[in-house]
């Protein structure tokens, strides 16, 4: 996700351009940018603190868990809110639906993983 909104910010600085059709639908739909803006703090949130509880892992520190629930929690609600917002939409393109069903589900079980871990 640090990458995706790297890559955003260029755009939005126009230091690059993506083609048209690798965008989502609407993309320059100043609302839809507002939209896609709007998850930003969401996604560095998550991916940040995805990257602290690895480092912790490693280090042995057992709050490492608490941070692995934070960003697993909230890679879940980011998919969520994604989806939600193309069902409402009734937009139901597969390169947009997927990686984002995919960013909603991968945590659960690790989350329920982490739920049972009594250590």
């Amino acid at each position: 996700m640090l990458i995706y909104w790297a890559v955003t910010a260029l755009m939005a600085l126009s230091i690059i351009s993506i083609p048209g059709e690798y965008l989502f639908k609407d993309y320059n739909d100043q609302r839809v940018v507002a939209w896609n803006w709007s998850f930003m703090p969401l996604d560095v949130i998550f991916a940040i603190s995805g990257l602290w509880a690895l480092r912790l892992e490693r280090i042995g520190d057992p709050s490492w868990k608490v941070w692995t629930a934070v960003s697993l929690s909230l890679t879940v609600c980011a998919g969520l809110m994604a989806i939600s917002y193309w069902t409402i939409v009734g937009d139901y393109d597969p390169a947009w639906w997927l990686p984002n069903l995919f960013r909603m589900l991968w945590p659960i079980p690790f989350l329920f993983a982490l739920a049972k871990d009594e250590n």
